[in-house]
């Protein structure tokens, strides 16, 4: 076996180490975590001080994922750190202990308790490491009542370790627990901090693909948010110019939250975007969407939306309105009307078909498009805002611009809510043309 010098004298006699050995080896392991935060680096560092303790011709100590505690069966991500000292270094889809925690070194994981094995070709636990080993120790390092790593040694030697071992083995990673805990938490405050800064970097870019304002046509007056509940959201709004001076505008949705919605939302615009100039229908373009939606995203991802036409000039309004919340036309008069939905949506069926339908826009009319984070949003008492409260909230705000409007209806949410957080995304465009004598 590996001649390894004694940390302050450990003994190497057979008897249990002393009380001023026992501090020797505190102040070594001290000594040699010291001045680092980096998980590997303080692994590799305490392996090292494991040979003053017990003689081994492979060693290792491997720290789990921090969502890995007794009782989980087989989880993603189960290491999440390693040192060793005598192994063939292999892939960890190749290595059942290190993909699956498996073996004697994942039997001490899960049970928190220390394993001893004189031969491990007789235990059905043992999985292979290195051809040589012929026994194994393997003890929990806990924190806590909790598990946080293991520490192994092998020998090559038949019954090379005994209860000593087991108790040496013991107190110090008892010792080094400490050390690897404190590690493994400034790796989990890296790693976080690392996401944020993806997920803010992500943001913008998200944010960068809804439009920066709203565009200026002579009668009319445009205005839309997006604001997700994530940091990344599901919804979507736009505004789409066409050659021959019509503009497309749409709102849409996306099942779920977080990145998964965010990336279904991103390939929804790219499609509609590709396909909106191509002087089709309504009908046809969203159906042509849908489509490539559904040959493109995964099982269960949809999009509801509302995809329209308006002709600037006649104030004519070509619409699709794909599963979405019924959009609000308000009338110069005051009369309030939905428009109804045209079909399913989108990424549902591969074969949907949409209707088109039209409305006209007269001087003064107001056409207010949402996602269902406005009807849903609830009261602490778990009270729907619902279509009652944004028609009121229409009626009593009939002076206001688009924008003027927008910002109305979400200080309304979030006086509702009574919260400043939303519990679902939430999107608004509005759309207004302007009376005669303006």
């Amino acid at each position: 076996m590996t001649a390894n010098p004694a940390v302050g004298g450990a003994p190497r006699d057979g008897r249990e180490l002393g009380a001023e050995e026992k501090c020797a080896l505190l102040l070594e392991i001290s000594r040699r975590s010291r001045g680092t935060l980096d998980l590997t680096e303080t692994l590799d560092t305490l392996l090292g001080a494991v040979g003053s303790v017990v003689d081994y011709d492979a060693a290792g100590i491997f720290a789990l994922a921090e969502d890995l505690y007794p009782g989980r069966e087989r989880p993603p991500g189960v290491i999440a750190g390693v040192a060793r000292r005598g192994f063939e270094i292999r892939p960890v889809a190749d290595d059942a202990m290190l993909s699956s925690g498996r073996g004697i070194v994942g039997h001490a994981i899960r049970t928190g308790q220390s394993v001893l094995v004189p031969d491990v070709s007789r235990d059905p636990r043992y999985v292979v490491g290195r051809n040589e080993t012929r026994s194994e120790l393997a003890v929990p390092v806990v924190v806590d009542g909790r598990t946080i790593a293991a520490l192994n040694v092998e020998s090559d030697r038949l019954d090379a370790f005994d209860a000593r071992d087991v108790g040496l083995l013991e107190f110090f990673a008892e010792a080094a627990a400490m050390a690897i805990e404190k590690a493994m938490l400034h790796r989990h405050l890296l790693d976080r901090e690392h996401l944020e800064t993806q997920l803010r970097i992500a943001r913008d870019v998200q944010t960068g693909l809804l439009p920066a304002a709203a565009p200026v046509l002579p009668g009319y007056d445009l205005a839309g948010v997006c604001l997700p509940s994530l940091e990344l959201g599901g919804d979507y709004f736009d505004f789409l110019p066409l050659p021959d001076g019509r503009l497309g505008l749409v709102i849409a949705d996306v099942a779920g939250k977080g990145v998964p919605a965010a990336l279904v939302m991103a390939t929804f615009r790219a499609l509609l975007r590709s396909r909106h100039d191509l002087g089709t229908r309504v009908d046809a373009t969203v159906t042509e969407v849908g489509r490539l939606l559904r040959e493109s995203a995964a099982p269960r991802q949809f999009v509801t939306c509302i995809y329209a036409l308006l002709e600037p000039a006649s104030g004519r309004l070509t619409y699709a309105s794909c599963g979405h919340p019924l959009a609000v036309l308000e009338r110069a008069d005051g009369r309030l009307e939905e428009l109804p939905n045209c079909g399913p949506a989108l990424g549902v069926f591969g074969d949907a078909g949409h209707v088109e339908r039209e409305t006209t826009l007269a001087p003064g009319d107001r056409l207010v498009l949402f996602t269902d984070g406005l009807l849903e949003a609830a009261n602490p008492a778990g009270e729907e805002l619902g279509s009652g409260r944004l028609m009121a909230a229409l009626a009593g705000s009939r002076g206001l611009s688009a924008a003027a409007l927008v910002d109305e209806l979400v200080a309304q949410v979030r006086a509702f809510t009574a919260s400043p957080h939303l519990a679902d995304d939430l999107t608004l465009l509005v759309l207004r043309r302007s009376v005669a004598q303006e």
